[in-house]
């Protein structure tokens, strides 16, 4: 198996052939009845049990395992494909190479109607030398704003299920959630052979994605730092240990992750990158592929979410290698290109921006970053970004709409256009959300700074001793732009409910509520609620 990583153009094409295999319903639920989570799968789309059936001849693969024992199904999970009303990724790992994966795909109405073959990409990881096989399957021609089932299976495996909806085509309610830094609930082996407890994992690792299904948004945002396989012993476990726990949500919605300083790990790719763009195929548009799926934007109703890798524009160190610059520049020029075109189109209300470190924060953790104000600032207030989400300190924090910089502030300080913290309209100015309590340890709400102040890193030491970090320089600044903090809880994330108005120029809404995550029993509870606003933008058009 060929491990050269590929660009998500080249491994899932988006003329990926599909073949009509004339599956009926009845047999279509029948095949979900024998795949694990296609029990659960089908009662969401008010279906019921379904009932028993004899395959009605050959079926497109076999659906019980053959005396050679082929790898099984791991880690199902989807993502957008370029456009979300029409085209799904549906992905799945294995332990070894597997002969002809594929998907099989349809309605509730007319049943498993189409196939999609996957594409497999490898990566040999670096520290243990093991291969790690990723299948994506390219789901094409769908009908926007429509329920689907999925099957999956490679040749002599028990198949494996789930459902889906497309995005709405035009303005429509939807609603989407995000969180970042989550790690996986696990445990593996220590570097001695004893039984060991990964450091960063929590319950609330796994009750967080509980929680994501009781909002049963249409897609998630994950802002950086998934799992933090880097600093395990193991990082292949850790990575299969995260898609297990995400899988019980990420098989039935997408799950769009942004890369953070956690994700970068030696000798997995030319900037270690190479085992997040293995696993998951994104709507990359960049040709290189060294850089292919580490920025990428699409579109849901009336929401342009561009999704960003900090690293190549952050100052701080926090990867397995430093990397900051490495797109030379390719990073900000598809950000400009993106959101100048969402902002003159008349189709688009919002833009939301995922990344993973910071521009603000008033936590004694990693602290805001020089870097991304200097290189973003700018075009975060030239086309008017209403919204940025997320992770790198581990707590709640949200600004105040903000736009522009206090004059001749050293730290570039974010400056507030408004007070109002239940209302806000973001064409006055930028909201920031820092949504990092998505299961890790090492929280840091307890580590807000209570006098008004917070700390910004305006530079790195220029060279780093052997095992160790560069060192960060930290400049003290008033933070007049904060607006909301928990102090007391440490885990939760946020959901986004859209409301796209009633006629051209009409005020739309987004309605925010923050659930926090609660200990011991991962019971959820309403934090707090507010909402965005502005005018849509066909009001003139």
């Amino acid at each position: 198996m060929d491990s050269e990583l590929e660009t998500p153009e080249q491994s899932v094409p988006s003329d990926q052939p599909e073949h009509a295999e004339g599956l009926s319903r009845r047999y279509a639920l029948g095949l979900l009845g024998t795949a694990g989570a296609g029990a659960v799968a089908v009662p969401l789309l008010g279906a019921g049990t379904a009932a028993a059936a004899t395959p009605l001849g050959a079926p497109a693969f076999n659906p019980t395992p053959d005396t050679l024992g082929a790898p099984p199904v791991q880690g199902l999970h989807l993502t957008f494909g370029a456009d979300p009303r029409s085209q799904m990724v549906v992905s799945w790992l294995t332990d070894g190479p597997v002969k002809q994966p594929r998907v099989l795909y349809g309605t509730l109405t007319h049943g498993f109607g189409s196939s999609a073959d996957a594409q497999t990409r490898s990566y040999v990881d670096g520290k243990s030398g093991r291969t790690v096989y990723v299948h994506h399957a390219a789901l094409n021609r769908l009908r926007p704003g429509t329920d689907y089932l999925y099957m999956v299976s490679h040749q002599g495996a028990t198949p494996d299920s789930g459902n889906f909806r497309t995005a709405p085509s035009g303005r429509a309610p939807l609603t989407f959630t995000s969180f970042g830094d989550q790690s996986a609930p696990q445990v593996t082996w220590a570097a001695s052979g004893a039984v060991g407890l990964d450091a960063n994992s929590t319950p609330a690792t796994k009750d967080i994605v509980s929680g994501i299904e009781q909002v049963a948004p249409l897609f998630h945002l994950l802002n950086g730092d998934l799992c933090y396989a880097n600093l395990d012993v193991d990082r292949v476990r850790t990575w299969n240990n995260f898609f297990t726990n995400n899988t019980r949500s990420a098989r039935f919605r997408p799950w769009m992750p942004a890369a953070g300083n956690h994700e970068i790990e030696s000798a997995n790719g030319p900037i270690g990158l190479g085992a997040f763009q293995t696993y998951f195929s994104l709507p990359s548009t960049e040709s290189d592929a060294e850089l292919a799926g580490l920025w990428y934007a699409f579109t849901a109703g009336s929401v342009r979410v561009i999704v960003l890798q900090n690293d190549d524009n952050c100052l701080q160190d926090g990867g397995d290698i430093y990397i900051s610059g490495y797109s030379g520049g390719r990073q900000l020029a598809f950000l400009e290109k993106e959101l100048r075109a969402a902002r003159s189109s008349g189709d688009i209300d919002w833009v939301v921006v995922a990344m993973h470190q910071v521009m603000i924060s008033s936590s004694d953790a990693n602290g805001a970053d020089l870097g991304l104000r200097q290189k973003y600032g700018p075009l975060f207030d030239k086309y008017g970004v209403d919204l940025v989400v997320c992770g790198h300190e581990h707590n709640y924090e949200r600004s105040l709409a903000v736009r522009g910089v206090v004059t001749s502030s050293e730290t570039l300080t974010p400056n507030p256009v408004s007070s109002a913290t239940d209302d806000i309209d973001t064409s006055l100015g930028t909201v920031h959300m820092v949504l990092g309590g998505g299961g890790v340890s090492g929280t840091t709400n307890q580590k807000f700074f209570k006098d008004g102040t917070a700390k910004v890193i305006t530079a790195v030491s220029s060279s780093a001793p052997a095992g160790t970090k560069r060192t960060s320089t930290y400049v003290t600044e008033e933070a007049i732009w904060t607006g909301v903090r928990d102090l007391d809880h440490p885990y939760g994330f946020a959901s986004f409910t859209v409301d796209p108005g009633r006629h051209a120029g009409d005020t739309t809404r987004l309605h925010v509520t923050y659930y926090n995550v609660n200990k011991p029993n991962g019971d959820l509870s309403v934090f707090e609620k507010f909402t965005l606003h502005r005018k849509r933008s066909d009001g003139h058009r």
